[in-house]
């Protein structure tokens, strides 16, 4: 998952974008960039947090009406700043794109677009793969002004060559921007606009707290398979259909990804959350638990704790308090440092634990890891008995989507039954939501929603892919084994009190 966001104004943008970025710093915490346009192309891009990459003197160079902006989370590519999006093309007039998604067949691209194209993809992020496609397609047209019907075409021919999820937006120099979705619309984009006086500016964000915060007015989702063209000439926005599926978007922003205050393709995620917390506590109250008190694992559970508490009538507090100022604990050197900074970044309340029956809520269990930790960590602070409860099902399959799930072997539910994970992560008894339950709970929202991707839980690849074709891509994806895994709470630091 990463953040995206493309703002075609009329005066300095970058404050703007800058604050865009932050509202998505959950999305991603490994890099950012910005390219602005003001009759040349301004760039810059680093490795950490917006705050830190980002300083007065950058902003300074950021001239321009138009930027495009991005907060990394790596699923494709290398630790390398050649890796870092925005990516600028020169042809045709000057393209910036950005995406959030994964393309699964780019290195089958990067080796075509060489061959046959004749370009050369210099890194190895999908999204420098997106804009050759893009591109190349635009320049084939060889328009004298870029016009819907060109962009329509080529988004045409990147729906056929790329396969996997993309939200992009891109900005060509002086004749206006593009955003589009795959297909299936498997990850966010949203679109918005803000009018002061005869001047409207256009915004596309991954979430719609982004509009909420810079005040822009919600237009709506752009959709599974559409493209948006804002002619920068005289703002008119059109847009298509392109290419026609089912929007299958991914189940697991509701979960997890995306912050509480967001709405994505008409779904409220807090109202989402709320209702998985209260179908999930229906199955525990069948177990009869004798409970004294629900704790969240922070930030993203806290939501679902929350109603999990109020259905269960037992009181919630805060157990874990979590320390937002400590550095990412996989780019730390050695296995003993890492476990202490988790521990660091994790505090148990004493106070809250001791002699305590504790109903624990999380939003999954992915690999194991943290939950086995904070499970000893509460243990070590004198709780009687730990209930774990995960209000997502069991995370069995790979995903190719955009979460750095490369092998099943790594997944603690690949082979485990509950019980036996249960006794893994050192829990008394563990409970997962129903995979129809989270369904059902996220649906409710938007009665139009006939479908959503839970491949990771129910191994359904709606876009046609198989697992045997994503093992096949494994090796190639095996570079981005330094992400953060989502179990590692402490290193996806959910729903930051950024703004």
């Amino acid at each position: 998952m990463c953040g995206v966001v493309g703002i075609l104004g009329h005066d300095y943008v970058a404050q703007d974008m800058y604050d865009a970025l932050v509202t998505l710093q959950h999305r991603g915490q490994d890099a950012a960039g910005i390219i602005s346009f003001n009759g040349r192309f301004h760039t810059r891009k680093d490795f950490g947090l917006v705050r830190d990459v980002f300083h007065t003197r950058h902003m300074k160079r950021l001239q321009g009406y138009a930027a495009v902006g991005h907060t990394r989370y790596p699923t494709i590519g290398k630790n390398v700043l050649e890796d870092v999006q925005p990516f600028l093309g020169p042809a045709p007039f000057g393209v910036v794109l950005a995406h959030n998604g994964n393309v699964y067949n780019a290195p089958e691209l990067r080796e075509e677009i060489f061959t046959k194209d004749h370009r050369l993809v210099n890194s190895d992020c999908d999204a420098e793969v997106l804009l050759n496609l893009l591109t190349k397609a635009l320049t084939k047209q060889n328009p004298d002004h870029l016009k819907p019907e060109h962009v329509w075409k080529a988004v045409e021919s990147v729906h056929k060559r790329a396969k996997g999820s993309y939200s992009t937006v891109a900005y060509v120099a002086k004749q206006g921007m593009i955003a589009f979705r795959d297909p299936y619309g498997v990850r966010p984009l949203v679109m918005g606009k803000r009018t002061s006086g005869l001047a409207t500016d256009y915004i596309f964000a991954s979430e719609s707290v982004t509009l909420d915060i810079l005040g822009f007015e919600l237009i709506g989702d752009v959709g599974p398979g559409e493209a948006v063209f804002i002619d920068e000439k005289d703002r008119k926005v059109y847009r298509k259909r392109i290419t026609r599926r089912t929007h299958i978007p991914c189940i697991f922003e509701y979960v997890y990804f995306a912050r509480p205050d967001s709405i994505l393709d008409d779904i409220s995620v807090h109202k989402s959350r709320v209702r998985m917390g209260r179908k999930l506590a229906v199955k525990i109250k069948k177990a009869k638990l004798d409970i004294d008190v629900v704790i969240p694992v922070p930030d993203s559970s806290r939501t679902a704790a929350l109603a999990i508490a109020e259905e269960l009538d037992i009181r919630y507090t805060e157990g874990l308090i979590k320390n937002r100022y400590i550095g990412r604990t996989f780019k730390m050197p050695g296995q003993k440092i890492r476990k202490k900074s988790i521990r660091y970044k994790l505090n148990p309340m004493k106070l809250e634990l001791e002699g305590k029956k504790i109903l624990l809520i999380d939003d999954s269990i992915v690999r194991g890891n943290t939950s086995r930790r904070i499970v000893q960590m509460m243990q070590d602070s004198g709780a009687k008995k730990i209930y774990f409860a995960s209000y997502y099902p069991p995370v069995k399959h790979t995903c190719p989507y955009g979460v750095d799930i490369p092998t099943k072997e790594e997944l603690i539910a690949h082979e485990l039954s509950v019980d036996e994970i249960c006794k893994s992560i050192g829990a008394d008894k563990l409970f997962y939501a129903d995979i129809k339950d989270v369904f059902d709970s996220c649906i409710k929202g938007n009665k139009n929603m006939k479908d959503m991707c839970m491949a990771c839980a129910d191994g359904k690849y709606k876009t046609g892919v198989t697992e045997k074709e994503l093992l096949a891509h494994a090796s190639d994806r095996s570079t981005s084994r330094i992400c953060a895994s989502l179990d590692e709470r402490s290193d996806q630091d959910q729903q930051l009190n950024l703004v």
